[in-house]
């Protein structure tokens, strides 16, 4: 059996498992591990695995999430030292366990005598860690640390995804060990699957309902399910709504997306179906409260089934009628396989009038985005935003609104193609995130989407862009305004610790807008794009594109709005205040539809 150090049986065992990418940054605690990557990669031609380095710890964290949502199977690993580093990953924890997406965290440590000494940048970060993992462990004995990296594998993939931390003591990484990586395997990966009765009764209740529904959350992406909930739905001619963490599992053009109900990310049209519906089949969802809205007003009048494959997401929020515990690429397997069956048999019933009543919505019932006042509206942006990206663009964003406005108005074709922090929403997660999502698929039409606030949280992770040749687009729309915030203080009559906007003595061209994005943009090594007017916005777009592509850096595009914009929000989704004039002219969208191909 050879003999190595425990480090370099962990990498061995990262490559085993399909781990091809490294986002981190070392540190003295966290040298052998480094020393071990550096040495598989010396042995066998520069390694199998690939690594970034980060400008912070937190920002390693969110490459990793965005590059394990990226494709299916992947898994980011994010690497720092002791102490600060481990706290500095707990927001990329509590984003990737919030929103279910396996990563998997590691971190030096000081040596095991020094554990209970209170030493330099010794904390107790497993501890610390625990509520927003699947495990977290300090690694006490060498010969433990192959067992303990499979079980992180194993669990991270089994039943609801989410991430893991292993915190590796300095001594335990250098310690050699008995260890033969040609015998080692995977974990079997537990997942919860729905029975044949389930189903049967599911469908049942579905087709005992006049106007069904089906809501398509997280879960049918992560599960790489969204090909089989196109399928049953066309078979059973029921509309689907997806939630934000399930945009893209159906086409924005295909005639039975009934667009997204909500307070704040939904459509009009998404909550006048709802309304109507007298069923709804939530599939990996979890009735987030900014779907639901009034409780009372969401559920009156229907029934709910709900499959999820976390047993204790159910009944979590509400009791629904009837629940299911499996994961829904199963589910949706045996479901369609039922319905296949009942349709042999001519026992299914005809929802095309249903359907077509809810495509009739989705036709007229439109937020108007064709504003040509300057300063911008940011409706404006979104706008061009679909005119000038194709199908294939994959969008990154966290929150603020300039995310809920872009869940309004942007239009999402394919799975992993819509990529949000959708529970957490840390502000600065989408520049590394977005650099994750472009490292995972190089070639691909890649754009961020952030506020001003948002974009400096993190700002200096587009060096990390330009140093490694990861290309993609940043839309920054710049109100110079906590945005999301100021519209939330007028139910307190303030306007309070919210402005960003300063005359910036370096920068008299930004009119007050305070940071000047551009130079620091380009200080990162980056380039950028300024817009004041709505007539070059959609130019701005075309020409980053091509930017990005012929230099391989991240290309920022910002876009000077108005200061104030009120966006479309309320407490209940037959309540949502529209506070622009809204469109309801038939084949508002075809224009931007038939551009977005």
């Amino acid at each position: 059996m050879a003999r190595m150090t425990a480090a370099r049986a962990a990498v061995e065992i990262l490559k085993r498992e399909g781990a091809t990418q490294l986002f981190g940054l070392p540190g003295a605690a966290i040298n052998p591990f480094y020393a071990a990557i550096r040495a598989e990669a010396a042995e066998n031609g520069g390694g199998s695995i690939k690594h970034v380095l980060a400008r912070h710890v937190e920002g390693a964290a969110h490459m990793a999430e965005g590059f394990t949502r990226a494709v299916a199977g992947n898994i980011g690993v994010c690497i720092g030292t002791s102490g600060p580093a481990g706290t500095d990953m707990i927001t990329g924890l509590y984003s990737a366990a919030a929103d279910s997406i396996p990563i998997l965290c590691i971190t030096g440590q000081a040596p095991v005598s020094k554990l209970h000494k209170e030493d330099f940048q010794a904390v107790d970060i497993a501890s610390i860690a625990a509520p927003l993992t699947k495990m977290a462990k300090t690694v006490l004995e060498p010969a433990q640390v192959p067992g303990v990296f499979q079980q992180a594998f194993h669990l991270m993939r089994s039943g609801r995804p989410g991430p893991v931390l292993i915190d590796l003591p300095i001594d335990v990484q250098g310690t050699e060990i008995e260890f033969d990586i040609e015998t080692y395997q995977p974990l079997p990966v537990y997942k919860p699957v729905a029975s044949f009765a389930q189903v049967e009764k599911v469908l049942d209740m579905l087709l005992a309902a006049d106007r069904p529904l089906i809501v398509s959350g997280g879960g049918v992406i992560n599960a790489d399910a969204a090909e089989l909930l196109v399928d049953l739905a066309e078979l059973l001619h029921v509309p689907v709504v997806p939630t934000l963490m399930g945009w893209g599992s159906m086409d924005d053009r295909h005639p039975l997306n009934a667009g997204m109900v909500g307070l704040q990310t939904s459509h009009r049209y998404g909550n006048a179906t709802m309304l109507e519906a007298d069923f709804v089949l939530g599939i990996g969802n979890r009735w987030a409260n900014r779907h639901t809205g009034d409780l009372d007003v969401y559920r009156r009048g229907r029934k709910f089934v709900h499959i999820d494959i976390e047993p204790t997401q159910v009944g979590r929020v509400f009791p629904p009628d009837y629940s299911v515990v499996s994961d829904a690429h199963a589910a949706l397997e045996l479901l369609l396989a039922a319905a296949q069956d009942r349709q042999a048999r001519g026992a299914l019933r005809d929802y095309r009038g249903w359907a077509s009543d809810c495509a009739q919505r989705k036709a007229t019932m439109h937020r108007r985005t064709d504003f040509d006042d300057v300063p911008v509206k940011p409706q404006r942006v979104y706008h061009e935003m679909n005119r000038a990206f194709g199908s294939d663009v994959r969008y990154v964003s966290t929150i603020g609104l300039s995310q809920i406005q872009a869940a309004q108005m942007l239009q999402v074709h394919l799975p992993r193609h819509w990529i949000n922090a959708g529970q957490a929403g840390p502000l600065g997660w989408t520049v590394p995130a977005a650099l994750g999502v472009a490292t995972a698929v190089p070639d691909a039409l890649v754009v961020g989407l952030s506020g001003d606030y948002d974009f400096q949280f993190m700002i200096e992770e587009l060096a990390v862009g330009a140093q490694f040749g990861i290309p993609y687009v940043h839309v920054l729309v710049n109100n110079a305004y906590l945005g999301l915030i100021r519209q939330a203080q007028r139910a307190f009559d303030m306007d309070y610790c919210v402005q960003l906007s300063f005359e910036n003595i370096n920068a008299p061209e930004v009119n007050g807008y305070g940071v000047d994005h551009v130079k620091v943009a380009e200080g990162l090594g980056c380039k950028a794009i300024r817009v004041f007017k709505p007539e070059g916005i959609r130019p701005a777009l075309l020409e980053a594109q091509e930017l990005a592509s012929q230099l391989r850096v991240p290309v920022v595009v910002e876009v000077i709005l108005e200061r104030i914009t009120n966006v479309s929000m309320g407490l209940a989704i037959d309540n949502i205040i529209e506070f622009e004039d809204v469109d309801d002219r038939t084949g508002h969208n075809d224009e931007v539809l038939a551009l977005s191909d």
